[in-house]
């Protein structure tokens, strides 16, 4: 029951946009350094989300705001004796993909034609040590690269407003993982706390601001006004605590807990008229539960359940969600050494206010929402 609870625990509980930590992507979780030999695993999971929302003054449409997206996992695990493993995971932990339809004259929404896409690839290599017969201890490197891109046009006042645009990366940055785990194998019992560093990357790439008109906003920024750049962004620290636990014969309880030191995060150019494209006010705690049940030798099925408190305030026009309460339900399949491995998640996006210039209501996003579906393959040899 160790791998199912593994796999439909990371397949149900990613979504981004759907998410009110930050820029998280996909949770990364520890599960597979507690494979046991040598075990490859591969996945792939979609986002299909739907955001959109309306101006308070006259109710003037947003348009869905969130494109899909998709990212792929991969996890490696060997066993180099009997108290020592080495894991591989190659991960996408922070995203974002906005992106507002039309153009400001034709809309009259004040971002209409305004995009922007963080992305990032994140390798981390860990070892476990295996201290008695139920502790074990595990740390490792975790090396983390981000890209990030932005073209926004934004109607600041009745008289016009501004174009800008952005393109920047960072080169591999470097962090680390720590933790410890208290098993009892004979009930499946397995409890692990885990603390993830901050990462600090120095994005470099080029960016440039113009002031318009409203006729001229959705219009490229003039080549003159594009010039090299480069800025620091501190992605949070985090704690994890995991769960799991046989609560009857093939039934399996697991769940989770993070948070994320989400508070006083921005990513904030030289450039950006408006002061920073992303910023974030307070910590973040995201909570998952599932329930898992061996119907045969080769089928296993679970349900889970994902909660975000609502961080009321503000949220911003480049990410206007606020919270969220997800449910999903997951299969896996094994056959010999194989396992295959699916889950489906709907959340329901926390309602979210954006604001304007003045820092005062500009827009509602409410009643929207996410869907995601996932796929792992695993191989034990």
């Amino acid at each position: 029951m160790y791998r199912f609870a593994a796999a439909t625990a990371a397949l149900l509980a990613s979504t981004a946009i759907a998410q009110a930590g930050g820029l998280d992507r996909n949770q990364t979780t520890t599960s597979i350094l507690f494979e046991s030999g040598t075990y490859v695993e591969l996945g792939y999971t979609n986002v299909s989300p739907s955001v959109s929302g309306a101006l308070a003054s006259n109710g003037t449409p947003s348009g869905d705001i969130a494109p899909s997206f998709g990212y792929a996992t991969l996890g490696y695990h060997h066993d180099v004796n009997d108290t020592l493993s080495f894991s591989l995971i190659v991960d996408a932990p922070y995203g974002a993909d906005v992106s507002y339809p039309g153009r400001v004259a034709t809309t009259g929404y004040p971002f209409a034609g305004s995009r922007a896409e963080v992305r990032s690839q994140q390798v981390t290599a860990a070892l476990r040590y295996q201290l008695t017969d139920s502790v074990s201890a595990y740390g490792g490197i975790r090396a983390l690269r981000l890209q990030g891109e932005a073209d926004v046009s934004a109607a600041t006042s009745n008289a016009g407003g501004f174009n800008y645009t952005l393109r920047a990366e960072s080169d591999w940055e470097y962090g680390y993982m720590l933790g410890a785990a208290y098993e009892i194998p004979e009930i499946a019992m397995r409890v692990a706390l885990t603390y993830f560093s901050d990462i600090e990357a120095t994005l470099t790439g080029t960016e440039g601001a113009a002031t318009v008109g409203l006729a001229a906003l959705n219009q490229p920024v003039p080549a003159a006004n594009i010039s090299p750049t480069s800025f620091k962004v501190t992605m949070p620290q985090s704690v994890l605590l995991e769960a799991q636990s046989g609560i009857a014969e093939g039934t399996l309880l697991f769940g989770s807990v993070r948070w994320t030191d989400w508070e006083g995060f921005q990513i904030r150019p030289n450039r950006y008229p408006a002061g920073s494209l992303v910023s974030y006010t307070d910590d973040v705690w995201t909570w998952n539960i599932g329930i898992g049940r061996r119907v045969t030798e080769e089928l296993a099925l679970s349900a889970t359940l994902g909660y975000e408190a609502e961080q009321d305030g503000f949220s911003g026009n480049l990410g206007p969600t606020d919270g969220r309460l997800s449910i999903g339900l997951g299969a896996e399949y094994t056959v010999g050494a194989m396992s295959i491995a699916g889950g489906i998640q709907y959340s329901m996006i926390g309602d979210a206010q954006t604001a304007n210039a003045a820092n005062t209501l500009l827009a509602n996003f409410n009643n929207n929402d996410a869907l995601a579906v996932g796929i792992r393959i695993g191989y034990q040899f």
